[in-house]
């Protein structure tokens, strides 16, 4: 695999932080509003109690919750941030059905069954402030139907879940995964957006689309 350094970026009022947590190791994302300490949490797939206790020391007010998709790794938390703060819940219209049921979303073959209800159903192209902070819904199914981006153009990063992946992309053999729609999927993504977005995933290391452009094994079919 070829290396990559991602330059840090400076945001002025804006930040992100990662948790890495669970058995899988997915990454949780903070995008903060250093100027309101509002935030959006990305994903939060588990160990609600410590991000629960991570945002209070902060100070940090959560205004919603993000989910790039559905599966357990990345849902376990939402019930604890939701009891503790309140906040709404977010996802592609296409996610709803997979979220709430435990076989989809692959939480009962883990023996931790999980069933989310979504407080906003988004659409593709849709185009949200909160705290904020405004981002763009990119519809991008494969790794499930309802599977989304969230891309902040004021900050250059695309919260990608598990779509798109440092120099890889994501598995499609689970419920509702299409290896036909998450190649149309990486295609968009590394033709659409500039090449110097950073891109956050759901699992391991941050890339650019400019790096995936010439090293993801999909790329040769963009």
């Amino acid at each position: 695999m070829n290396s990559l350094r991602i330059k840090p970026k400076e945001y002025e009022g804006f930040a992100i932080r990662k948790a890495v947590v669970g058995p899988i190791a997915t990454n949780v994302y903070f995008l903060i509003n250093t100027a309101t300490k509002e935030a959006l949490i990305a994903d939060p797939g588990a160990e609600g109690p410590l991000l629960v206790q991570y945002l209070k020391t902060n100070g940090y007010t959560p205004a919603a919750i993000l989910l790039t998709h559905g599966h357990e790794d990345h849902i376990q938390a939402v019930q604890d941030l939701k009891d503790a703060f309140g906040c709404p819940v977010l996802c592609h219209e296409a996610e709803a059905e997979l979220l709430a049921d435990p076989a989809m979303n692959c939480s009962a073959f883990e023996g931790t069954r999980c069933s989310v209800s979504a407080d906003r159903l988004l659409k593709e192209g849709e185009e949200v402030t909160l705290g904020g902070m405004t981002f763009r819904v990119l519809h991008t199914p494969g790794h499930t139907a309802g599977s989304c981006c969230y891309y902040f153009p004021a900050y250059e990063l695309l919260i990608s879940g598990d779509t798109l992946f440092h120099g890889s992309y994501g598995r499609t053999d689970l419920p509702t995964g299409s290896d036909a729609q998450m190649l149309a999927s990486i295609r968009r993504l590394l033709s659409e957006l500039p090449g110097d977005t950073i891109v956050y995933p759901g699992h391991m290391d941050r890339t650019y689309i400019a790096f995936e452009q010439r090293f993801n094994p999909l790329a040769e079919f963009v």
